[in-house]
């Protein structure tokens, strides 16, 4: 602080009146006080702090004013000003509110020239501690968000060193290896600190080499490409996939290295289980057909030749599947938009027609398998004709329920499914008014707006007519 060099010649004799006004326009509360601590008058120059602040203060003690813990800095901003030690202290106190808060504002206090009156002078700081407390929170905001990205790292390091296929992350830019894992070394031959920083693909032949190279061109320009495979100079054959990565304002390329072929000790004990599960598939009760993405077959197993009366499989090789299934040009579109959307579907409901006519319910489910060189989607076809239904009764003309309605749809046109439903409802109030009645006809006819004759109709349709006239309540009918 610096204070005037010649108050007396610069100033002279000030009104006091502007004085006044001058210094509750730049403080933001101004409090005159005795020796003792009184307060004599006050100003405020934020309406806000007016707001918070009592209007009893006068000829209270400043004490009285403020928290416990601001009792002994009002003491010495007091004793401050009446030592005339020169330049006044800055001291924060925390006054109570209306509400019982606290607000926070930074004193200092002078003698008023030969007056035994004081003058203290403060500042709000409740804008500042708002953003004091705003910083704290940005800062454990941060501190969380470290901890977080600690523990994300300790995670993908863990499960990046622990993979047992080789993992390599490069630069596209640069074509240089920028992380490999442990895994990487056996496979490549080399020490996986020594493989970073180093150009790949190499080792690689021609044609892998350019697999590679084409495979990484792909993934830069669309995000995604398909699954290459490529050999290494030593014979080894590898299935590599690759997945883009961005960070900030770069590229990487995530490359996963799986071997396909092994040296021909162990060709045997890797086909075996193959042929395994190949000869498991031919022989389930179930159809099993594996199709191309157009939905044309690739293979097909004894079961779903069966349920097709097909003899051989090369009469449905490169035939497509909708020939068979119940809608043809809807089913099979349904199944193959699913598949490439969710990679799987489960228990759909439709119809497998024969070559020579005959008709089975079936469920379908599905997968599709995208990393190969060729593309494809399998399907297993259950037969579900001799399924017993769930209430363990025999197979019924008309459904009972909307639940039984929801099984049509799918399996019959939209049309039928109305007609159906149209029946269910007509049969259900039938039975209704025949209960309501005591199974008497004529009182059943009467509620439901029918005539007898057209409620005779309608039993004899429903099968309902013996089971309606075994009460015997019902008078016989005189005439037509």
């Amino acid at each position: 602080m610096k204070a005037f060099d010649a108050p007396q010649a610069a100033l002279g004799k000030v009104d006091t009146e502007r004085v006044a006004t001058l210094i509750a326009s730049v403080s933001d509360i101004a409090l005159i006080l005795d020796q003792q601590g009184m307060i004599r008058d006050m100003a405020l120059g934020n309406d806000e702090l007016g707001a918070q602040v009592s209007d009893d203060w006068v000829g209270r003690s400043w004490s009285d004013t403020v928290t416990a813990e601001s009792r002994s800095k009002v003491k010495t901003l007091i004793a401050d000003a009446l030592s005339d030690s020169g330049a006044p202290i800055w001291q924060q106190l925390a006054h109570i509110s209306r509400s019982g808060g606290e607000v926070p504002v930074r004193y200092c206090a002078a003698r008023l020239g030969s007056r035994n009156h004081l003058i203290a002078v403060g500042r709000d700081l409740q804008g500042f501690a708002a953003l004091q407390q705003r910083l704290v929170d940005a800062q454990q905001s941060l501190e969380r968000d470290y901890w977080r990205l600690r523990q994300l790292e300790t995670r993908y390091r863990l499960l990046f060193r622990s993979s047992s296929d080789a993992v390599l992350v490069m630069d596209p830019t640069t074509g240089k290896v920028v992380e490999a894992n442990p895994a990487a070394r056996p496979l490549l031959a080399a020490d996986p600190r020594r493989l970073v920083g180093r150009h790949f693909p190499e080792g690689f032949d021609e044609a892998g080499t350019r697999a590679v190279e084409s495979l990484v061109a792909g993934v830069r320009a669309a995000g995604r490409a398909s699954d290459v495979r490529a050999r290494l100079r030593n014979g080894t054959e590898l299935s590599i996939s690759a997945a883009l990565i961005r960070q900030e304002n770069t590229s990487l390329v995530l490359l996963r290295l799986v071997q396909v072929s092994r040296p021909s000790a162990g060709t045997a004990e890797s086909t075996e289980p193959r042929s395994g599960l190949a000869k498991i598939m031919d022989r389930a009760p179930d159809g099993i057909v594996v199709t191309s993405q157009d939905g044309r077959i690739l293979n097909a197993n004894a079961a779903f030749l069966d349920l097709i009366q097909v003899n051989n499989e090369d009469q449905v090789r490169g035939e497509s599947l909708d020939r068979w299934l119940g809608r043809p040009g809807v089913d099979l579109n349904v199944l193959l938009a699913n598949l490439r959307q969710h990679g799987a579907v489960r228990l759909f409901a439709t119809t497998v027609r024969s070559d020579y006519g005959a008709s089975s319910e079936v469920e379908i489910s599905a997968v599709g398998v995208q990393n190969g060189e060729q593309p494809s989607f399998g399907f297993i076809i259950r037969n579900v004709d001799r399924r017993v239904s769930a209430d363990g009764g025999a197979e019924q003309a008309l459904p009972r329920s909307v639940e039984h309605l929801t099984e049509l749809v799918g399996r019959v046109p939209l049309k039928e499914v109305v007609r159906e439903s149209s029946d269910m409802i007509e049969r259900l109030c039938i039975e209704a008014a025949l209960e309501l009645t005591g199974d008497n006809r004529a009182s059943a006819a009467e509620l439901l707006g029918l005539s007898r004759q057209s409620l005779y109709v309608k039993l004899r349709r429903y099968g309902l007519s013996d089971a309606a006239g075994e009460s015997g309540n019902e008078p016989s009918p005189r005439g037509p």
